[in-house]
């Protein structure tokens, strides 16, 4: 479904990835991990077209996203949760699901084509949500800027999710929430491609598990056998 095959990205004038090479299947949740500034965010950065990258493909359904903007990927299917959620402040729950709604109501438009209900998967992902509905941006935890974000990413009726640190900062129990929902997210059909600092946490939620490293990618493999990879862990750890 998604393939990124050995690209190069810079920040200003510092090159951060160094031939990162990460895909991801149909029905499959993959977890990228390494510690901060690693390069876990400029990856998922360069996947949705925020920063270019000077050489290397992503491709997505066999068609390159290279020259594609952002809202561009994102109407091709690709859902996404930022690292800082990137949840409208002075809107409100329900205006900031709606952005996402009216992406993808008008590409199934466009296509011809009918698309399950988006409220019934952001509020079957996270049923919290709803009583969210009325409350400003602003005025939301945490753990809610989080949730929101996830539910609006879910309203495009993505079939891949690029969630970029959903556990950081968040408490023990509402981490088992959120990987509760990844589960309803991947239960739906929808390929996950997830950015991690946690390599316990990301052991009990992916399918396989790429580690990254200053830029370049040092294991890829099943998430039990990079707990007992030295290198990751001793990487991990900084």
């Amino acid at each position: 479904m998604l393939e990124v095959k050995a690209i190069d990205t810079y920040r200003g004038p510092a090159q951060i990835l160094h031939g990162v090479s990460v895909d991801v299947g149909a029905n499959e949740v993959v977890c990228l991990v390494g510690r901060n500034g690693a390069g876990k965010t400029t990856t998922i950065d360069s996947i949705m077209g925020f920063l270019p990258v000077s050489a290397g493909e992503i491709r997505f359904g066999g068609e390159s996203l290279n020259r594609l903007p952002p809202h561009e990927r994102a109407k091709r299917g690709i859902g996404y949760s930022p690292e800082d959620c990137g949840v409208f402040p002075d809107l409100t729950v329900g205006e900031n699901l709606m952005i996402s709604r009216w992406l993808g109501d008008e590409v199934a438009r466009k296509r011809g084509e009918s698309r399950a209900d988006p409220e019934e998967q952001a509020f079957g992902v996270f049923p919290e949500v709803k009583s969210l509905l009325a409350r400003r941006g602003l005025h939301l935890s945490g753990g809610q800027r989080k949730m929101v974000a996830v539910a609006r990413a879910m309203m495009l009726s993505p079939n891949l999710l690029l969630l970029d640190e959903a556990f950081e900062g968040l408490a023990p129990i509402v981490v088992n929430r959120f990987t509760e929902a990844v589960m309803k997210i991947k239960a739906l059909g929808v390929s996950i491609l997830m950015a991690e600092s946690h390599l316990g946490a990301a052991t009990r939620i992916g399918d396989r598990l790429y580690a990254i490293d200053r830029g370049e990618i040092i294991f890829h493999g099943a998430p039990k056998d990079a707990l007992a990879d030295e290198k990751v862990v001793r990487a991990l750890r900084g």
